[in-house]
Order: structure tokens, then C-alpha cells, then sequence
């Protein structure tokens, strides 16, 4: 019965959540809810990544690239020594909640790059188990969904502007799409300036993995291994390109960028489908505790630093 209620029901709210007045949380917690009360009956995994890219280089489109680039060259001081804090301070939690080192590294890399596409990079390289692999995308999901709920509300509460409040959900919030997310219901400038740092932010997957490959590569006696890139950061540069210097395609980049929103709200809505008892119950306390420590300090750290002018 409830198989049966469900093949009609998450159809429906998926069309819903493509309709302008369904915001990126609401959408997030609609897949939730029915994933605990219901279950999902379709899989649902590899159209999230698909959808994801699209919707992220679709955005492109509604960007001036002269920005982009402007944002990501003053954000690239910051985001070196936040991520190489962030991984330092990973490996000190783990020893002190006891966490396995493969677990431990997976969370951390998600928490200091771009949460679930930077697991997915390292993965491969790591011959991460999928019990490490599925622990560490659980948790990064779930805080994922938390503060794309939260964020926007302490925005407000701190009368963050919409420039601070981009700088710190790409510094503090794990994915892409829950960067988005959050930014989109904050603003325009707050949207511009969250993506294109996270976007920055998540060109680290290139070297980070490269350099845990390389690791890899001499404890496994010369064996190469592969990675996945994120190729949607290209793309979403491309656009960007497109729309700055061919003016005459800024219309259609308007609508293009449009579209791409309303899809990351349903991409959003596939995750919350993803965060089922299963992934939750996979998850455990030691590794969720560390998850959590490190992602609190991050987003406290961040926060303090931009209200005070230190990062900005």
C-alpha cells in the first residue's frame, strides 16, 4: 500500500517542486518526510548528480563572468587556509571521537571542499568501502538538510548582508546545491557570490585528490587509479562566458538561469528522497558526533571571522 501511495505521490510533489512557489527547504523536506513515512520507490542516486550538474552550470547563464572571476580571485586566499584548517583539524577529531580513518577522511574532505561531489572524487581513489562511502554521504546529507533550513534565519538574525551571508554558506554549508539553496531565498548578490566561491571552492577537488592519489598510488606499488572531475564547474564557466561577452544572449541566459533554479529545487527534493531510515541508521553515532563538531566550529569560525571583518 504504501509502495503503491508512493509511486503517486512523489511524481507529483517532484512536478510541484519545479513550480515557482515552492522554496529549496520546502522542497528538502518534502523528500524527507516522504522517505521516513512512506519510502521511495524509485532510484533516485545518479539522477541527483546528473541534475545537479545542470542546474549549477544552467546558473551560469545568469552570471556576469567578470564577477565570478573577481569574487573567486579575492576568495582563494581564505579558501586555502580554511580548507587546509578544516582537514587539520578532521584528523584531530577523529582520534578524538575514535572515528575509522577512512570515515574520518571522507567526512572531512566533504566538509573542506564541496561535501558530496568531493566524496565521490575521492572515493574512487581512496577504494573507499561503500559502508565508509555511504556513512560519509549520510552524513554530509543530513547536515545538508539542516542548514539549508537554518542558514537563511541566522542570516537575518546576525543582519548579515547578502554578500556576507554568500561568503558564509560557501564556506559553511557541505554541497553546492544546499549553497544554492540557501542563498537563492536570501537574494540575488547573496546567490552570485555563494555559488561562485563554492564553485572555487570546489576546483580543490582536482589538486586534493591528485595529492591522495598519489599517496595511494605508492602504498598500492605504482597502481594508478581514477577519479571523477567535476566537470560542471567548466560548464557553469562557460555559461557565464557566454552571456558577459555575446550580450545579445542575456535574455535567454535569464530564462536558461531560471529553469536551472527551479531545478535545483528538484534535485534538492531527490536528496531529501535520499535520507532514508537506512542511511540513517548506516550512519552511527562516533561518525555523526565528528561530522557535527566539525562542521559547528567551521560555520562558527567563518561566521565570526566575516562579522568581524577579517574575512570579506
Amino acid at each position: 500500500m504504501k509502495n503503491t501511495l508512493a509511486k503517486i505521490i512523489v511524481p507529483v510533489v517532484a512536478i510541484l517542486a519545479l513550480m515557482p512557489f515552492v522554496s529549496s527547504a520546502e522542497a528538502l523536506i518534502a523528500g524527507l518526510l516522504i522517505a521516513l513515512f512512506i519510502g521511495n520507490p524509485y532510484p533516485t542516486k545518479n539522477r541527483i548528480h546528473l541534475l545537479l550538474g545542470i542546474s549549477v552550470a544552467g546558473m551560469g547563464a545568469g552570471m556576469n563572468l567578470e564577477t565570478v572571476a573577481r569574487v573567486g580571485l579575492q576568495g582563494i586566499g581564505y579558501t586555502v587556509v580554511s580548507i587546509a584548517g578544516v582537514i587539520a583539524l578532521g584528523m584531530l577529531l577523529k582520534r578524538l571521537f575514535k572515528v575509522e580513518d577512512e570515515i574520518a577522511l571522507l567526512i572531512t574532505i566533504g566538509t573542506a571542499i564541496c561535501g558530496g561531489s568531493a566524496i565521490a572524487a575521492v572515493t574512487p581513489v581512496l577504494r573507499a568501502k561503500s559502508h565508509s562511502v555511504s556513512v560519509a554521504l549520510g552524513t554530509v546529507f543530513i547536515l545538508n538538510a539542516v542548514a539549508l533550513v537554518i542558514f537563511p534565519p541566522i542570516g537575518h538574525f546576525f543582519h548579515m548582508t547578502e554578500r556576507a551571508f554568500g561568503l558564509w554558506s560557501a564556506l559553511a554549508i557541505h554541497d553546492t546545491s544546499s549553497v544554492v539553496g540557501a542563498t537563492v531565498t536570501y537574494g540575488k548578490i547573496a546567490t552570485e557570490v555563494g555559488t561562485t566561491v563554492k564553485l572555487a571552492r570546489a576546483l580543490w577537488i582536482v589538486p586534493v585528490t591528485l595529492a591522495i592519489g598519489y599517496l595511494k598510488k605508492d602504498s598500492n606499488e605504482g597502481e594508478d587509479v581514477k577519479s571523477k572531475k567535476p566537470w560542471f564547474i567548466l560548464w557553469f564557466l562557460i555559461a557565464a562566458a557566454l552571456v558577459t561577452w555575446i550580450p545579445a544572449l542575456q535574455p535567454a541566459g535569464h530564462v536558461v538561469d531560471t529553469i536551472a533554479k527551479r531545478l535545483l529545487v528538484l534535485t534538492l527534493f531527490l536528496i531529501g528522497l535520499g535520507l532514508s531510515r537506512e542511511t540513517l541508521r548506516s550512519v552511527g553515532f562516533r561518525p555523526l558526533i565528528l561530522g557535527i563538531a566539525l562542521w559547528i566550529i567551521t560555520a562558527t569560525t567563518t561566521l565570526t571571522l566575516i562579522q568581524n571583518g577579517f574575512i570579506g
